[in-house]
């Protein structure tokens, strides 16, 4: 009984677990992690990109100047150092050297190349040995075919008066230098001409201030050329107004002569205390070999400014203790330009700067500052409102353009000669600085142009 219970109960529990496992099964939602929402966070609102802009001046094209100078003529030496001080004044200027590197030899490159922020800047140089044919071909080639934006030149007189015609009829400024004739900036100014070298008459005042306080009576010798004529004229005229007088008329002889016997037979004859000269480039040796053996040297004082480094010792060698004018000297002024064209030309060129050296750095250091007032621009109109009336330092200290006549306002110097064998050629001990403002010398068909700036005549009046 009691296995027959047992048993029973047995069966239902089978039953039971058979039943449950046949059922439907309870799903029970698998346990998730408590949600957890990412942070918001604010992005910033996308911007366009940023351009740059350039900064400095920019150019399109190339600017290009056409550099022309006595490079194989009579004036060779003052050709040579317009360029060399012409490329350092566009070093210093623009903050680095040109294409060529640190020493400019014309025979070895016609061009060099110079950056101003993003403008590059080529200088074509080209000699026309002082010979006018020569600068004519030469400037139609820098025009026509080079397409320069600036011209700056010459060493002579009678050839920049060529290149005045052709810069103002192809509308492209001319910048002269070192020639110092009062015509390019007197009777045959046009717009388009400006200089950076003193004019005749800035020498003449200058060199006047001196001679009056030691002589009275006065004769001249000058080149029978523009130079020549327009220094005689300066000299007579600035002269008288300070005093002095000129007991005969003025005598001329052509550049080319190599006797002055019946020039110095002339001088002698005269009753002038001084004889004043105005003589560039070759003769000098001749000149002053004349002078002495026609008594000149030994009785009477030549009243003159004072001249190269090269030709001081041979043309001054009777005149310790003169006292004169002159355009520049390195060794007077004092400041950070000129000492840098001083101790660059030494380091490169083993040498000094000479009497033309302070023209080619202005020069260069003026194209410079008007490209940075028109921007770069090189339009014609833009180029000379930029030019007139613009100032600049450079190694003779500043300099000022006058928009009236286009001359240039600048320190002249005088000095006293000490001795002539200073192998470094510091011949000098300072007098005193000037800064001559000689009359507007247009011609008087132009005489309004001259404003408020007295208008001379070079008559001695």
């Amino acid at each position: 009984m009691k296995k027959s219970l047992l048993f029973v109960v047995s069966l239902l529990l089978v039953a039971a677990m058979v039943l449950a496992a046949c059922g439907p099964k309870t799903e029970v939602p698998p346990k998730e992690d408590p949600k957890v929402e990412d942070p918001v966070v604010d992005e910033p609102p996308k911007e366009d990109p940023v351009v740059e802009e350039p900064t400095g001046l920019v150019c399109e094209e190339p600017i290009k100047i056409g550099l022309i100078s006595d490079l194989a003529g009579p004036l060779q030496s003052y050709g040579d150092w317009m360029v060399r001080s012409f490329m350092l004044g566009m070093e210093y200027a623009t903050g680095a050297a040109g294409s060529v590197g640190k020493k400019y030899v014309f025979a070895e490159a016609a061009e060099n190349t110079f950056k101003l922020d993003d403008c590059e800047i080529i200088v074509y140089v080209r000699d026309d040995s002082s010979n006018p044919e020569l600068t004519t071909t030469v400037a139609n080639e820098l025009i026509d075919v080079q397409k320069v934006d600036f011209l700056v030149g010459t060493v002579s007189s009678g050839a920049v008066a060529v290149l005045q015609g052709l810069a103002e009829a192809a509308k492209v400024p001319l910048i002269v230098a070192p020639a110092a004739a009062n015509d390019i900036t007197g009777i045959s100014f046009n717009p388009y001409t400006f200089r950076v070298s003193r004019n005749n008459y800035q020498d003449a005042m200058n060199e006047c201030v001196a001679l009056t306080q030691q002589y009275n009576k006065f004769i001249q010798l000058a080149a029978d050329y523009a130079f020549g004529h327009g220094s005689a004229a300066a000299f007579r005229d600035a002269c008288t107004q300070l005093g002095g007088e000129f007991i005969a008329d003025d005598i001329f002889a052509p550049a080319t002569t190599t006797d002055f016997t019946p020039y110095m037979e002339q001088i002698a004859a005269s009753e002038a205390e001084a004889y004043i000269l105005s003589w560039a480039g070759a003769g000098f040796i001749s000149l002053v070999q004349a002078a002495a053996d026609q008594g000149v040297t030994a009785t009477k004082e030549l009243g003159t400014t004072f001249i190269d480094n090269l030709m001081m010792p041979v043309f001054y060698s009777n005149a310790i203790g003169t006292t004169a004018g002159i355009v520049y000297h390195y060794s007077v002024p004092e400041n950070p330009i000129n000492q840098y064209l001083v101790d660059q030309i030494k380091e490169r060129y083993e040498s000094v700067p000479d009497l033309f050296d302070a023209d080619g750095m202005n020069a260069a250091i003026m194209v410079i500052e008007t490209l940075k007032k028109t921007e770069a621009k090189v339009d014609p109109e833009a180029l000379l409102a930029a030019m007139e009336g613009i100032e600049f330092e450079g190694p003779k200290g500043k300099i000022y353009i006058r928009p009236e006549d286009h001359v240039a306002i600048q320190d002249m110097y005088i000095l006293k000669l000490e001795n002539l064998t200073d192998p470094a050629a510091l011949f000098y001990t300072y007098v005193d600085t000037t800064r001559p403002e000689p009359p507007c010398l247009l011609p008087e068909a132009m005489k309004d142009r001259c404003g408020e700036l007295p208008w001379g005549s070079l008559t001695g009046n």
